[in-house]
């Protein structure tokens, strides 16, 4: 949904659909269909001052690509519904994970609105800017990104602590360690120096996700393609540009205080990461293996995230490109919320007392 929701927006169709219904949304299907919904989008600024040459067939594929971002996203809500409603009737899961994961339904409804919401952003005209080519406001679409991956980490954490309800806490602290103290006592020192390097890092790369939606909603990668020097300079002289006419709003709505930021948390990100990569070199073999996986494979990620981010740069953000780095930031953001889940101490307390009645279920249903 998160990768679909970025190719929409990378080839241009986001603005396709003037109008929205949270229920569902009959497609056109003949020529009048076409004709009457290309009339709407033909009104639209984005037509008027971007795509005035644009006919109804080429039409069809921006329709499309938006339309099915949002029916997928529909198609996501019944799909979670309908089995959770089972799940509850049956009593296969506890209250408390039932009430979690109707929480998440109820988020998912909030992109809904969320999304139109930012939407509707893109289909005023620019006042200040009439002629600028229209684009949803980056406020709203950082909303709308990081409402995705707030929903995307709630979800996965709660997916680990069904599957490893221990978390680390196998690892006894030494207090309270019985046999080979001194192991256990390392093994404990180790889990603990990773846990305090992993969840700021964890920060960081959440930090450098919401930059870069701020990137997509200005369009700000298309602004400075050459690497590593932006306009000949390492800071680019407009930089500051905006700052006296909109003061702190200049690190959000200038392209070239935006990209560049971006860039530098980038960096930031793969430094952080390989420190803390390396320095744990030493007592990985007293990791648990999952969080060790989840070590490398943060490290890796974040190597090809920043290939790929420049890359994205040089070549002008194609759509093959855009779409592969926002699918691997998704990566990324998987494999460091794996790496805090697997060092994290607290239980899924409450979570898994039915686990035995659902197997159960399946078991039955097999």
């Amino acid at each position: 949904m998160v990768v679909l929701g970025g190719v929409t927006r990378l080839t241009r169709s986001g603005l396709s659909m003037t109008d929205w219904k949270f229920q569902w949304e009959s497609p056109p299907l003949s020529d009048a269909d076409w004709a009457r919904e290309f009339d709407k989008y033909r009104r639209s600024p984005e037509f008027k001052l971007a795509n005035a040459s644009m006919t109804v067939e080429e039409y069809k594929f921006i329709f499309w690509m938006e339309y099915g971002h949002r029916m997928w996203g529909r198609g996501l809500g019944v799909f979670f519904a309908l089995p959770l409603c089972g799940f509850l009737y049956n009593g296969w899961i506890t209250k408390k994970l039932g009430a979690r994961l109707a929480s998440f339904f109820a988020l998912g409804a909030g992109q809904g609105f969320i999304g139109w919401w930012m939407v509707k952003s893109g289909l005023e005209l620019d006042c200040e800017n009439p002629l600028n080519v229209p684009r949803v406001s980056p406020y709203r679409l950082a909303t709308h990104l990081t409402g995705a991956f707030t929903i995307y980490t709630a979800m996965l954490w709660t997916t680990f602590s069904v599957l490893f309800p221990n978390g680390a806490g196998t690892f006894a602290s030494p207090s309270v360690a019985t046999e080979r103290s001194v192991d256990a006592a390392a093994r404990f020192a180790a889990v603990t120096s990773l846990r305090r390097k992993a969840f700021p890092l964890a920060g960081l790369i959440a930090l450098t996700a919401l930059s870069g939606a701020y990137v997509a909603g200005l369009d700000a990668g298309r602004a400075y393609n050459t690497f590593p020097l932006m306009d000949g300079k390492l800071v680019p002289d407009a930089y500051w540009a905006d700052w006296s006419t909109k003061g702190w709003r200049n690190f959000f709505e200038n392209d070239a205080a935006v990209q560049f930021d971006h860039r530098v948390l980038a960096f930031l990100t793969l430094a952080s990461t390989t420190a803390t990569h390396v320095s744990s070199r030493a007592t990985s073999a007293l990791l648990p293996k999952r969080a060790l996986f989840f070590l490398n494979a943060t490290m890796g990620l974040v190597s090809a995230q920043v290939i790929l981010g420049v890359a994205t740069l040089l070549y002008h953000v194609p759509v093959s490109l855009g779409s592969a780095h926002q699918a691997n930031a998704l990566l990324v953001f998987t494999s460091v919320v794996g790496l805090t889940h697997a060092l994290g101490t607290k239980s899924a307390s409450g979570l898994m007392t039915h686990t035995r009645g659902v197997k159960a279920a399946v078991t039955r249903g097999s």
